[in-house]
């Protein structure tokens, strides 16, 4: 039996504006298609395609060496959910560039991020220049954990989250935009929260 002041559940308010269709959420949801990587600290390794100028690798020590940045940004899911205020530590992708020899024109337009056990996921380069994308390795204040894509991520924070690969691998340039693995299920293939650009079509 219900009484007259049973209202269901109500969700917390979110302080500030979120895009359209999200919904605030005070926790960190894990979603994940397929099982969980486990990839040790000493294992992982971060390499960026250079073509024919072969290749330039990092190991978690590297990454550890490298100038770090705290990032408070905000986060949304295609999976309609927003969490506002979260905090990150990370390097900037930039630097990883600049250590790579690549200078402010990479000739490519766009790149696939690809994460240990196989997923990818494509990004136009100019997002993830500038302070846009991060290799990640702590999130509050503590190593990520392998549910939410630890030891290392990427954070896209202006795309939906999808974009943000968990155990990234790598990356490879691409002088044409290609599908990653929920784009050529369906997603959009760019994923601005703002514009609710969630799949074929919107």
């Amino acid at each position: 039996m219900l009484s007259r002041g049973f209202s269901g559940f109500r969700r917390p308010q979110p302080p500030r504006e979120i895009p359209e269709g999200q919904y605030y959420e005070t926790g960190f949801p894990v979603l994940t298609y397929g099982p969980t990587e486990r990839v040790s600290q000493s294992d992982w390794k971060f390499t960026i395609d250079l073509g024919e100028g072969g290749f330039k690798s990092w190991t978690w020590d590297d990454l550890m060496a490298m100038p770090q940045t705290d990032i408070h940004t905000d986060i949304h899911c295609v999976t309609k959910w927003s969490m506002l205020d979260s905090d990150w530590k990370g390097v900037d992708l930039d630097v990883f560039f600049e250590q790579a020899g690549l200078g402010e024109d990479i000739a490519e337009d766009y790149l696939m991020f690809r994460s240990f056990g196989g997923y990818t996921t494509n990004l136009p380069v100019a997002d993830v220049r500038g302070g846009k994308a991060y290799l990640v390795h702590e999130f509050g204040g503590e190593p990520i954990t392998p549910e939410h894509g630890g030891p290392v991520r990427m954070i896209v924070p202006h795309l939906y989250f999808w974009k943000s690969a968990k155990w990234v691998e790598s990356i490879r340039f691409m002088d044409e935009d290609a599908p990653g693995f929920w784009e050529a299920n369906g997603y959009h293939m760019y994923g601005d929260p703002w514009k609710e650009q969630r799949y074929w079509g919107d």
